[in-house]
């Protein structure tokens, strides 16, 4: 495979904008977003495609993260 040139590359992450933004704007439902899923995987290499999706769920989680914290899951308790 051959590296994305640059109208490539502008190509993939505008689509996955797009995405990213219907994700957003319909509180992750992929079933509203499937043109923008389809126009993601259209312009972008799978590789990519697998990165972009892996980070989105990553600032997801870290944005969560900040606005409620961590809290530990209870679990059995220690003897002493």
């Amino acid at each position: 495979m051959t590296a994305p040139n640059s109208a490539e590359r502008k190509a993939c992450w505008d689509a996955r904008d797009l995405l990213w933004k219907c994700l957003d704007d319909n509180d992750d439902r992929a079933a509203s977003c499937q043109k923008f899923q389809s126009e993601f995987e259209a312009n972008c290499p799978a590789q990519w495609v697998k990165y972009f999706t892996k980070r989105r769920d990553f600032l997801k989680y870290k944005e969560k993260m900040q606005k409620e914290g961590f809290k530990p899951a209870e679990g059995p308790q220690e003897a002493s």
